[in-house]
């Protein structure tokens, strides 16, 4: 199988044509293919009058290494053969335990699982159904659950989001991992869009299907158990405690994954006190900023933006202020909502998200600061999470204190006014918005930042500064202010407690918290000897 890449395919072109085109750079005459796929699409809008896609093709020909002699190096490649899971010997030691079960905790889950091991995994949320329901209700003015909301339970913080599976990581497990997401229900485009997604209507569905696949393993899931204590003996973890139902109970184990994602404070505190290392990492706070999704198409696309081969246009700014601080756009959801993004009582946060059609009205994204450390103002390693909290209860209450969120108009916010009257954008975010003055929920170098960066992003993306473009206050978690440590075999300073994923500052997004329960998961069979180094 060869892959031969950049071809320069027309909007209107169909698989037929990207066929041909390869056939031509490869002089080739199409009975000498034996099979053939697209492997590879994205979308080169570089120059807004000649937006095409560049695709990349798979293909298995008759004597392929005589082609492949002939041709100029760089037209083909070899393909390398496809990533799979650990052969691994007989299972051996007590159950594993997996404390959470977003992305990072399904695929340790399900390699775990794959290699007989069983393992046990906590989930202090809900079942993602149910989850589901649970979010609604909170969106439409119900009352918050704290332990299972947009940021606990199955599926984790990215099981409501656009399902994003973009990644800056190079790993091999990654072409894994989507083939597993898509086996297990997501769309096939999945496998070679350049920016692949699942969306929030369809992501749910295929974690559940993993779900019962770790379960038909072997593997079991409690739902409503949160991780509430460690039991170590000689420097080595020896059991683990949870609660459920209000009833605690005892797991004995020498292996704790411990992938509870980015919003879990309480469990970090548990870990801190009973001596897990941990430090402070630097994380972001800012808002989101909502436009007509009409006015980024036309931005990136040009006169091709009601072209339906492109749908909903995507964007990524950055900045670097003088201070050294970096402004950036993050999660970004075409065509999606705002949404209620709160875990704890009396403290308001937001994320986005879309469904896999894209098909809203209004586009959105963070726009996120740089948080530094020194910043914390104090030298516990979880600090961060104080600040954060701090932001969190200012837009509560200058949201009304009833989880509406604080929104401000692009145009006043840079000219420095309270926001009295909404305009063309209709805010998306439920329960509801109350205007006001961001500066009050912000910290300083916030607002100064998000000043600056924005006119410099209207040059980039033309309209972004929109005067009616609505901020929504306030974005803090989209990354965790803390990092715990581990070693060359992925423990911590305790032995057996395996720190994975977003929540041990090791992962952001979909894509990277997965690889990374692989990769730990791997370290469990290779601690256990089933599992070649």
């Amino acid at each position: 199988m060869l892959r031969i890449a950049n071809i320069n395919l027309p909007l209107e072109g169909t698989e037929k044509d990207a066929l041909a085109l390869a056939l031509k750079k490869l002089r080739l005459e199409k009975d000498q293919v034996l099979s053939f796929r697209i492997s590879k699409k994205s979308v080169d809008a570089r120059d807004k009058g000649d937006v095409h896609f560049v695709v990349a093709v798979d293909m298995a020909l008759k004597n392929e290494q005589q082609v492949l002699k002939r041709l100029k190096p760089g037209i083909a490649s070899p393909l390398p053969p496809a990533p799979a899971f650990p052969r691994c010997s007989a299972p051996q030691g007590v159950r594993p335990v997996i404390a959470g079960f977003g992305p990072a905790g399904l695929f340790a889950a399900l390699t775990l699982a794959r290699c007989g091991l069983k393992p046990i995994v906590l989930e202090r949320g809900e079942a993602v159904e149910k989850r589901a329901r649970t979010v609604e209700t909170f969106s439409n003015g119900g009352t918050l659950n704290t332990e299972s909301n947009i940021q606990f339970g199955e599926g984790g913080a990215g099981a409501f989001s656009d399902g994003k599976l973009t990644t800056g990581i190079k790993d091999k497990r990654c072409q894994l991992i989507l083939k597993e997401l898509f086996d297990h229900g997501a769309p096939e485009e999945i496998l070679y869009l350049a920016h692949p997604h699942i969306g929030t209507d369809k992501l749910p569905q295929v974690v559940a299907n993993i779900r019962k696949e770790v379960i038909r393993l072997g593997g079991t899931v409690h739902f409503g158990a949160r991780l509430c204590g460690i039991q170590i003996t000689k420097n080595q973890l020896t059991c683990v405690e949870y609660i459920q139902s209000g009833e605690k109970h005892e797991i004995a184990t020498d292996a704790l994954i411990v992938a509870i994602g980015h919003s879990a404070a309480d469990t970090q505190q548990m870990l801190y006190r009973s001596g897990v290392n941990m430090i402070q990492k630097p994380f972001s706070v800012g808002v989101r900023i909502e436009h007509p999704q009409s006015l980024i198409n036309q931005s990136q696309y040009g006169k091709f933006a009601r072209h339906p081969a492109l749908g909903a246009a995507e964007y990524h700014l950055s900045h670097k202020l003088p201070d050294g601080r970096g402004v950036y756009s993050f999660c970004m959801c075409p065509g999606g909502t705002v949404v209620p993004a709160a875990s704890r009582e009396n403290a308001l946060c937001t994320n986005g998200m879309s469904a896999f059609a894209r098909d809203g009205e209004d586009a959105n994204a963070a726009l996120l600061v740089d948080v530094k450390t020194a910043d914390f103002g104090d030298d516990h390693p979880l600090a961060g999470y104080v600040l954060q909290r701090m932001w969190e209860e200012k837009a509560f209450r200058a949201g009304g204190s009833n989880y509406h969120a604080p929104v401000q108009l692009c145009g006043d916010f840079l000219a420095g006014k309270e926001t009295k009257k909404l305009g063309s954008v209709t805010p998306t975010y439920r329960p509801g918005v109350t205007c006001a003055d961001l500066k009050a929920v912000l910290p300083g170098f916030a607002v100064d930042g998000l000043r600056a960066a924005i006119p410099f992003f209207d040059r980039r993306l033309k309209g972004f500064a929109l005067p009616d473009a609505v901020m929504t206050a306030v974005e803090s978690r989209s990354s965790c202010p803390v990092r715990l440590p581990r070693d060359e075999r992925f423990e911590s300073n305790i032995q057996g407690i395996f720190p994975c994923g977003e929540g041990a500052g090791y992962a952001g997004g979909i894509m990277s918290a997965a690889a990374d329960g692989m990769r730990v998961a791997e370290a469990v069979l290779k601690k256990r000897g089933m599992m070649e180094e």
